[in-house]
């Protein structure tokens, strides 16, 4: 058994998730403490700035400075917040082995077998006292795959811990939206599904101020509108069959401009719905029950438009005993230890990569102290 730390900065730009998990990589896996970081408001422009640099940066060009100063101040902030993990469990850096460090991504182009999740490895492990195991998705995007989504194999153990015994879909609702369809006899068949909280996450920023919409109190305040909610859901990506991956931006608001604030941020709720529903089409089996993670199952309007559009029981992740929050967190330090291990991070079925493929890069931290 290994003593790992994941962490996660998602998509949604909300913070930093940090999990400690006890793992061998394969079936065993024993969540320990905890803990949420919130990025300020600072924090959150810097990034936002990088994203939008990130748009132009072309292959073989150097980083974009506003890129190259968020992946500065992300290292340094995942740095504390290991430190505060540590400080609360009551742990010395010696006592886990690795970390899995995310980073953030800010460019996703399978496509172009191109992908970016900035953060600095080698200066994490010297910062923090720990190995350092990052740079999940390039070997997978490298051979062909889509590099995305790599939570699948943990949703495959959580699911075994729980004994559960028949098919199940776990839907992930961060930035992206995505599904892993898990069914008894180990087939396991994943893909992003469409947007999931971002486009809500930023049509609320602009017209609130507020980060997301809270409580999804201003979808609450307005009304579908069908038409716009149609013409969203013409978007090719849609009828592709799976394997298939996103970027943040590859969808626009740019349909609901027309609309209220409260109208349009409905028509985003419901596009994200809209959107996973679609995605279970590509499933082969009916899931006895959806379970969500991540930050929309805490929007409340999403998931009563979630539970009426979907056949089956959805429920939050909590209802498992799962920690809603953490799993993505928890997800990558299972991944880092599978690193370690030299086992696949991915399949042919999750990212359509030609074949399962390990990845990840270790940084080995100085060994003063440990």
């Amino acid at each position: 058994m290994i003593r790992a730390i994941g962490l996660m900065s998602g998509t949604s730009l909300d913070g930093i998730d940090a999990a400690i998990l006890e793992t061998d990589g394969e079936h065993v896996v024993r969540p320990g403490r905890s803990l949420g970081i919130p990025y300020s408001a600072e924090e959150r422009a810097v990034l936002r700035q990088a994203l939008e640099a990130a748009k132009g940066w072309e292959p073989g060009e150097p980083m974009p400075e506003p890129v190259a100063e968020a992946e500065r101040l992300l290292t340094l902030a995942h740095a504390v917040a290991v430190r505060r993990l540590l400080d609360e469990a009551g742990l010395a850096p010696a006592d886990v082995e690795v970390v899995g460090f995310h980073g953030q991504t800010v460019l996703h182009q399978p496509e172009r077998r191109r992908t970016v999740q900035i953060g600095m490895g080698e200066a994490l492990a010297d910062l923090i006292g720990i190995d350092v195991v990052n740079d999940f998705r390039s070997a997978d995007v490298a051979a062909g795959g889509h590099g995305a989504p790599l939570v699948p194999l943990y949703h495959q153990a959580l699911a075994r811990s729980a004994g559960i015994r028949e098919p199940v879909a776990i839907v992930n609702i961060g930035g992206v939206g995505n599904i892993t369809y898990v069914a008894p006899e180990g087939e396991l068949i994943a893909f992003d599904t469409g947007p999931g909280n971002a486009l809500i996450d930023d049509w609320a920023h602009r017209h609130t101020g507020e980060p997301v919409d809270l409580d999804g109190a201003l979808a609450g305040a307005g009304e579908v509108d069908v038409e716009v909610l149609r013409e969203l859901m013409e978007h090719d990506f849609f009828e592709a069959p799976p394997p298939k991956s996103l970027d943040r931006f590859s969808f626009s608001s740019a349909a609901v401009e027309r609309l209220s604030p409260p109208d349009g941020a409905a028509t985003l709720t419901a596009f994200t719905v809209e959107a996973i529903a679609r995605g279970v089409a590509h499933i082969p089996g009916v899931p006895s029950r959806f379970i969500v993670c991540g930050g929309g199952r805490r929007n409340p309007v999403l998931m009563r438009m979630l539970s009426k559009r979907l056949q089956g029981g959805v429920l939050p992740a909590e209802d498992l005993g799962w920690r809603g929050d953490d799993v993505e967190a928890e997800a990558f330090a299972y991944l880092a230890v599978r690193s370690l291990r030299g086992l696949p991070l991915s399949l042919p079925t999750t990212t359509g990569v030609p074949e399962p493929m390990p990845g990840g890069r270790l940084h080995r931290a100085g060994r003063q102290g440990r």
